[in-house]
């Protein structure tokens, strides 16, 4: 069988993208082949750095003026692209080149706090204002909006009245390191 090879966009620390490198380090069948990330100090880079996994950083003109990350994933053999806290919209091109083959992870219960601007920080002290007793993660197939994707998975935690937009946080980041691998290595196995 073929090996499968996956590209992981990233824009910050990488905690999800070293998941991914951790769990198929040692996969014959499923490889983490490249890393796109939108900064030059993403802390991302430092994980492809010690798995040796190629990186590319790209900029606003280079991903929505031309269609040149075609060309790379190319050469790299993308079978599948992984957002892993990326904060820039997927343009249609690429969606349109990798129709159902590009996943996502959001940090609360989609269609629940979703949409430009509803990232990291910003989901969790919304959820915190709406004083809502659960929250958790999504996996999504991407579309050409933000978040309205397909679901593929959710998973849930309880949330206490005390908890702090950073103890949500925290407790929906243990379900996207628990989760988002091995959702992905189950797709990619089918």
């Amino acid at each position: 069988m073929a090996t499968k090879h996956i590209a992981i966009f990233a824009s910050g620390s990488g905690s999800n993208a070293l998941k991914f490198l951790e769990y198929f380090d040692d996969r014959e069948d499923i490889k983490v082949s490249l890393i796109v990330t939108n900064k030059r100090r993403a802390g991302v880079l430092e994980h492809a750095k010690k798995y040796d996994v190629p990186t590319l950083r790209i900029d606003r003109p280079f991903f929505y003026d031309s269609q040149a990350i075609l060309d790379v994933l190319k050469s790299e053999h993308i079978d599948l692209i992984v957002l892993a806290g990326f904060l820039w919209l997927i343009p249609p091109y690429l969606v349109d080149a990798y129709p159902n083959k590009i996943i996502n992870i959001h940090p609360a219960l989609l269609p629940k706090y979703g949409g430009k601007g509803m990232y990291g920080q910003h989901v969790h002290k919304a959820v915190k204002e709406n004083n809502e007793t659960e929250s958790g993660m999504t996996i999504h197939f991407v579309n050409q909006k933000f978040d309205e994707g397909l679901h593929i998975f959710q998973a849930k935690c309880a949330l206490d009245p005390e908890d702090s937009a950073d103890d949500i946080a925290r407790k929906v980041l243990v379900l996207e390191h628990k989760n988002y691998a091995r959702v992905v290595d189950e797709l990619l196995s089918k």
